[in-house]
């Protein structure tokens, strides 16, 4: 079997958020059972790309609209080979530049790349048996595949989509429908959802089965999709919710090359420590107290607009003793008021504005508690890297967060809340403090989660009998 993976990100080339690290990981492990698994992307001029090899497997020319491009498929090849052959989609002028979102132009770039990707594998000599698109960058294949005139031979490949969040769904006007290969007018329908072309509800209309990165996520959908409720709840014969996974071999405590000091289940009470202090001296901590930390885009989604007065709250209160590291960037205002809280806080808090993976990784080495109050989490892999760590998470209960974190009060081995506020915070907070006094109720606790499996071969073995379904 032959799967192609389309995704606007992949780990370690481009990686904006969660849907990176699931295309950078799920095909490996698919490639396991003897299937070639490919992935293409769009190329982007950044640190990775400029010091990787590629060597062009096809050039040839597009026409979006009536305006033609030129365009490559570059093979990445020799060191830092991913586990399975990947390609990137160049087109000069609207791929090549170093960024993966955020251009005025993003429905031209993110168009254009789905319809070099459908000429290449037009032109291609071994189709491939699966079409797997991811979020609503790939959402026009689908269509395109089905009922765009040009691609006729390929409408009988199964196509998949997979949504790893609903909230952003491409929109566009109705005055860009002749960026669209050509088709019959009559299925102009198939792309409109309120009055737009919508290239996520194209994709949930179009594929031959639709999945999610959780199941709770999947159910979810049906009552709060940002406006596809309807369209979702439809469609529901042909959805299923299936859990990401993580790649142990990148988060792995006992051989994490980032790490200040490796450590398994036997010694994580020293590893994790050695981490600990190297972060509380960094940061100017104090590593008698819980260590608390936030890692993730500083948005409504995930719940980073409470941040500041559940830091100021907790911080404030000289009888609940804690340690507070966030790391992450997004709205300007939310950036603000939480480095305003650096110096007030000075000694038990510190913010780092930013991305930086060695520091993530330290991060949920060294920590006790990971917070996630997040209002949408689809799947969650934050939760997951804490867990194989050591560190406990506190989150909310959705999507993918209630599937793998139950609270130690219903015999599990998380703290979480039903709802997003701070109040609610705050008090997962105050348990897990109490919980770190309980020392060796909290050690064994560490010890049990690490050895949770989260790996991917569960999740490959369910797509993969997805992909049989289709075939046959």
């Amino acid at each position: 079997m032959k799967v192609i993976h389309v995704s606007a990100e992949c780990y370690p080339v481009a990686k904006a958020g969660g849907l990176a690290d699931v295309v950078g990981a799920l095909p490996k492990y698919q490639s396991k059972e003897g299937d070639t698994v490919e992935v293409v992307m769009p190329f982007y001029n950044n640190a990775y790309v400029k010091k990787s090899h590629f060597e062009e497997v096809c050039h040839n020319r597009l026409l979006l609209g009536d305006q033609p491009y030129d365009f490559e498929v570059l093979k990445l090849n020799g060191p830092g080979n991913p586990g399975f052959n990947l390609y990137v989609i160049k087109i000069p002028g609207l791929l090549d530049r170093e960024n993966i979102y955020s251009y005025d132009d993003d429905v031209e770039r993110f168009t254009a790349f789905q319809i070099a990707v459908m000429d290449w594998i037009l032109n291609s000599d071994r189709k491939p048996d699966i079409v797997h698109c991811h979020d609503h960058h790939t959402g026009l294949i689908p269509f395109i595949m089905s009922y765009s005139y040009k691609y006729s031979s390929l409408k009988n490949i199964p196509t998949v989509l997979t949504i790893h969040n609903a909230q952003y769904q491409g929109w566009f006007g109705f005055n860009k429908i002749h960026y669209i290969p050509e088709f019959k007018l009559s299925n102009a329908g198939l792309l409109d959802w309120g009055g737009q072309i919508n290239p996520l509800a194209t994709a949930i209309k179009c594929a031959w089965k639709v999945t999610t990165v959780s199941p709770s996520y999947m159910e979810e959908l049906k009552t709060s999709a940002n406006g596809l409720e309807w369209l979702l709840d439809h469609e529901s014969n042909k959805e299923t919710g299936i859990l990401n996974g993580i790649d142990p071999q990148v988060w792995d405590p006992a051989k994490d090359s980032m790490l200040v000091e490796n450590y398994s289940v036997k010694n994580s009470v020293s590893g994790k420590k050695a981490n600990k202090e190297w972060l509380c001296k960094e940061y100017n901590l104090d590593a008698e107290k819980p260590l608390f930390i936030f890692i993730g885009r500083l948005v409504w989604e995930k719940g980073a607009d409470i941040l500041p007065g559940i830091f100021y709250r907790a911080l404030i209160n000289d009888d609940l003793e804690v340690n507070i590291l966030a790391l992450g960037s997004g709205s300007p205002e939310i950036e603000s008021k939480l480095k305003s809280l650096i110096n007030p806080f000075r000694g038990s808090y510190h913010v780092h504005i930013g991305y930086n993976e060695r520091l993530s990784h330290v991060m949920y080495a060294g920590a006790d508690f990971l917070l996630m109050p997040s209002r949408v989490e689809p799947c969650g892999l934050n939760q997951m890297y804490a867990l194989r760590y050591g560190t406990i998470p506190v989150v909310h209960e959705t999507g993918g967060l209630k599937d793998t974190v139950t609270d130690i009060e219903k015999g599990g081995f998380g703290i979480c809340h039903k709802e997003v506020s701070v109040d609610k915070v705050y008090h997962s907070i105050q348990r897990a403090a109490a919980l770190y006094k309980e020392e060796k109720e909290f050690k064994k606790i560490q010890r049990e989660i690490m050895k949770i499996d989260h790996s991917w071969d569960n999740s490959a073995n369910q797509y993969n009998e997805l992909y049989t379904s289709l075939i046959r």
